[in-house]
């Protein structure tokens, strides 16, 4: 019966965020494409400065002059080549663009609260201030919580009038206690003589929504507050059995909420009174459309409503679906900043030499950056590949994707947090809230193609305060992207990395010796993965047939979607995705 359930949670599935980018890893193996009078361009760029770098010692470090020019280099010859009638046509787009911009702000000033006049220091200083209950600052005391961060001397306060509230701030500077204090005090005066769910938290990912959950139940320990976790991958009978019981607060990712919402009974959000999305730009990307329609009409109009994230729309067209009133924005740090204590470093990849980024990252890890370091990669085939590559290099590695079941995306998490290995390989499902203290380094294999997942990623070091190193490799179709980082960041934290020619040849040929040994593994892991897969069918079968009375008595389990809405809803977001692919190709030949 247990693999019937398995079955069952088929539906569920759709609750993470690495469901939303699996056709970011069909697209990725094109993305490295250059046109050829860029090629000529860019060598002959890369030759002055080869003689520039040979001087340098393994591991020095450039200015960020010197990556300023590369990535303007291009953009400056172009635009002496315009003649005048593209002047004036350009003159015509940005004075119409200009006219869009006034009609938005308008728009936006109209949909949102106007800022409160008054003086910064009028923001509480302390947690004692704000006058919280006695069980929530023992809850704040056991947490090490000893002062408010900017974002939470702002937000309670609000919170706790009970304005909707669009809350911006860098990564690590304590979004989640943020809402959660504010939440768990209202929720102490709740009425107690019937059990009631009054609290909603949405997240995009399980880890996150877990990682919301521990914290949670951390601050809510002196006090009487019951809280249920629903994701996917997790029991579901026993979240049903939780459910019955109303809990006061549910975190859940959508897909899961759904699941429970159509087929539990006698759970519903009949009577929510405070509704968080963590990670909100994420949650109202195209990927979550549909899921987060349901959701909301499942919830009353009125109820106090939060969205946070580091990278916080201010887009009215997709905040109004969400039936905000009058929602306060409050924006701590400039929008797509990163954290002042990162240093942002690049490493530059050979036109052409794409196949040296594993040599590159072999000798940066195994030379500098030996521990407590996540590495991000555009596929979950890349991630395993090179948690592979390290392992027969003597590097221990873990790895963290959606290929894995739930039980190994939380010990792959735990052994990095116990320092059982150094080096964890991650996708983009790895990007956005996960707090493991420590991370001393974070490395882009390759940089993503939208600037705001780029901060999420580099975003897991230098937090709350702490001082933390990015490293990026940086190919000829990454301008756009060097840019924007070179342009939202303080000079002095851009840094270039050179690895000297004989450490990448000594690298380069370490790596080719163990091709074969790579291939191999995969092909004993694809053999294993095909027994296992037809043990479980086996075992199927045999339930299916033990069981078959109970199995056909269960109701059947439902989705607010048929199954060729779902089918539709997914070509739209690849059709969607392939487009700024497109737009972004588009621009890096120009």
């Amino acid at each position: 019966v247990s693999e019937e359930e398995e079955v069952e949670e088929s539906a569920s599935d759709n609750d993470d965020v690495e469901a939303a980018s699996d056709e970011e890893e069909a697209a990725s193996d094109d993305e490295e494409e250059v046109s050829a009078e860029d090629d000529a361009a860019s060598d002959s760029n890369g030759e002055e400065e080869v003689a520039e770098d040979s001087a340098a010692e393994d591991g020095s470090v450039a200015n960020a002059q010197v990556l300023e020019s590369e990535a303007e280099s291009d953009s400056e010859e172009s635009e002496s080549e315009v003649d005048s009638e593209s002047e004036e046509s350009e003159g015509e787009s940005s004075a119409e663009e200009s006219e869009v911009d006034e009609i938005e702000e308008a728009r936006k000033r109209a949909y949102f609260a106007a800022p409160e006049a008054g003086p910064a220091a009028d923001l509480p200083e302390s947690f004692t201030t704000m006058n919280l209950s006695r069980q929530i600052m023992k809850g704040l005391t056991k947490l090490g919580f000893a002062q408010p961060t900017p974002i939470q001397a702002r937000t309670i306060p609000l919170a706790l009038l009970g304005k909707d509230i669009c809350g911006g701030a860098q990564t690590g500077s304590g979004k989640t206690a943020a809402f959660l204090v504010p939440i768990l005090e209202r929720l102490l005066y709740r009425p107690k003589n019937t059990s009631v769910t009054r609290v909603l938290i949405l997240c995009p990912t399980r880890e996150l929504a877990i990682q919301c959950h521990n914290v949670s139940t951390k601050l809510a320990a002196f006090t009487d507050i019951s809280t249920c976790l629903c994701v996917g991958g997790l029991s579901l009978k026993l979240q049903e059995s939780e459910l019955k019981l109303r809990p006061d607060v549910v975190i859940a990712t959508p897909g899961r909420l759904i699941d429970h919402l159509r087929n539990s009974q006698s759970f519903h959000l009949d009577q929510i009174e405070i509704l968080v999305m963590d990670e909100a730009d994420r949650m109202l990307d195209d990927g979550f459309e549909d899921e987060l329609t349901e959701i909301i009409k499942a919830c009353p109009q009125k109820r106090q409503t939060m969205l946070f994230s580091a990278t916080m729309t201010d887009n009215v067209d997709k905040l109004i679906r969400l039936s905000l009133q009058k929602p306060v924005r409050v924006q701590i740090d400039p929008p797509k900043s990163a954290a002042r204590g990162l240093t942002q470093e690049f490493v530059r990849v050979r036109t052409n030499k794409d196949e040296d980024r594993t040599a590159l990252l072999a000798a940066l890890c195994k030379r500098h950056f030996k521990s407590k370091c996540i590495i991000f990669f555009r596929s979950k085939a890349a991630a395993h590949q090179m948690k592979i590559i390290f392992g027969l290099l003597g590097l221990r590695a873990g790895e963290l994707h959606g290929n894995l079941s739930q039980e190994g995306r939380l010990q792959a998490l735990e052994q990095f947090r116990d320092g059982h290995v150094d080096f964890l390989m991650a996708t983009d499902l790895a990007a956005r809230g996960l707090d493991v203290t420590g991370i001393d380094t974070v490395i882009n294999y390759t940089m993503p193609t939208q600037f705001p997942q780029y901060l999420h990623r580099i975003g897991r070091t230098a937090r709350a305060g702490r001082s933390g190193r990015a490293i990026t490799l940086i190919g000829e179709t990454d301008r756009k992207m060097l840019k924007l980082a070179v342009k939202n960041s303080p000079k002095d934290k851009i840094k270039q990395r050179v690895v000297p020619n004989e450490t990448l040849n000594k690298y380069r040929s370490k790596v080719d010796e163990l091709v074969d040994q790579v291939k191999d593994i995969m092909a004993e892991e694809r053999q294993e993965k095909m027994l296992n897969d037809a043990e479980m069918q086996v075992t199927k079968a045999t339930n299916l047939i033990q069981h078959k009375d109970e199995i056909k008595n269960r109701p059947r389990r439902t989705w607010f979607q048929s199954t060729k809405d779902r089918k539709e809803a997914k070509d739209v977001a690849d059709r969607t995705y392939a487009g700024k692919i497109k737009a972004k190709r588009s621009y890096d030949r120009k």
